[in-house]
Order: structure tokens, then C-alpha cells, then sequence
């Protein structure tokens, strides 16, 4: 019996994907939890592969929450990612986040199950039509300094507000922000915080 914990922030979505899994056999005890029980689902419920939809409401810092329970080496758990291939810059934190399973949300779950039980057994899995996004996960034009200034800004945090908690100069973050508006493609701030969403990026 293999234990899965579904992840997602929207309780809908989550019994929506244990439904699935929990309808595919008996090899898999499925379970699924929010953010807020991720920490105490994880410790009490040690499961052998974590489900996580990319387009969570926050899924970056799910991704990072994710490696703070996981232990390192197969007995703390594989990780398997529902994605798109439009939004290279989630697969980029999801494979930073160490997971061996990519699946198209997409393309049909019928072999969702499936994948859940090769990664469990050691495997890995990658949907042929998620392999361009994640080649182009390497390729994101934005430093580390113009994504988090970007993010603040995302955030609706002024230039002055931004300056003060980075601790930089308002010319040194204005220049940030013009230079992720302009290796983004976007027409103005707004345009370039939108394009970054939709990749992915933020």
C-alpha cells in the first residue's frame, strides 16, 4: 500500500484529485491536506509520493514548504507536480524542489495512478508535452534581485517601501524594475508582473 498526500490550498481541487487517486485501486492510501496541515500530515502520515498542482494558489512557497518536511532520500517522499507547459518558471522551482514526476493537468489524468505508483517504486516520469517548459526553465531572463523586486511590486509595495526593506537606493530599484520590464517583454510594470505570473516566474 503505497501512502499519497494531495497538496493544494483549494479544498475543492484537493478531494477532487483523492477522488481519483482513491478510485484507482487499492494499492494507494490516498489523504490530502492545505498548507496549514502539511507540516502535521507529513510528520504523522509519512507518505511515500506528495501530489502537488503547480497552479495552486501560491505554489511556489508550497514548493518550498514541501522541502522543509520532506526528508532527504526516497524514504522522505517523492514529489509529483500537475503543470503546464506555458509556465516554465513553476517547473524551474518544481525541479529545484527535487520532483521525478511531471504530469500535463491538461493532457487527461487517466494515467495519473500510474505515474503515482512509478514514482513510489523509484521512478521517474516526465509528460512529453511538459519536456519543452522544462528546457525552457533554464532560461528565465530575470535575475534573483529583478524577480524579487518585481514580487514586491506585485504586491503593490512602492518603490520607496521596496527600497527601505532591501535595503537598497529608489534609483537602484527603479533600475531593477526597468531592467525586469525590459528582458520580460512587457509594455510597462504591470505588463511585465503579469507576464512574469503567467510563466511562472513569481
Amino acid at each position: 500500500m503505497t501512502t499519497v498526500l494531495v497538496v493544494h490550498d483549494v479544498a475543492l481541487w484537493r478531494k477532487a484529485l483523492r477522488c481519483l487517486l482513491h478510485h484507482a485501486g487499492d494499492s494507494l492510501n490516498v489523504l490530502s491536506c492545505g498548507r496549514e496541515e502539511l507540516r502535521r500530515a507529513a510528520s504523522d502520515e509519512r507518505p511515500e509520493v506528495y501530489v502537488l498542482d503547480l497552479d495552486s494558489p501560491g505554489s511556489h512557497s508550497l514548493l518550498e514548504e514541501l522541502g522543509t518536511v520532506r526528508s532527504p532520500g526516497p524514504e522522505g517522499g517523492h514529489l509529483v507536480v500537475l503543470g503546464r507547459g506555458d509556465r516554465p518558471g513553476v517547473l524551474r522551482a518544481a525541479a529545484v524542489a527535487g520532483a521525478r514526476g511531471y504530469v500535463d493537468k491538461y493532457h487527461g489524468t487517466d494515467d495519473l495512478p500510474a505515474v503515482v505508483r512509478k514514482i513510489a517504486d523509484g521512478g521517474r516520469y516526465i509528460d512529453e508535452s511538459l519536456a519543452f517548459g522544462l528546457l525552457q526553465a533554464h532560461e528565465i531572463p530575470l535575475s534573483g534581485r529583478e524577480l524579487g523586486v518585481l514580487s514586491l511590486a506585485a504586491q503593490g509595495e512602492s518603490v520607496a517601501c521596496i527600497a527601505r526593506r532591501l535595503n537598497l537606493t529608489n534609483g537602484t530599484v527603479r533600475n531593477y524594475l526597468a531592467a525586469a520590464v525590459r528582458k520580460s517583454g512587457g509594455r510597462n510594470r504591470s505588463h511585465a508582473i503579469r507576464l512574469a505570473h503567467d510563466a511562472g516566474w513569481l
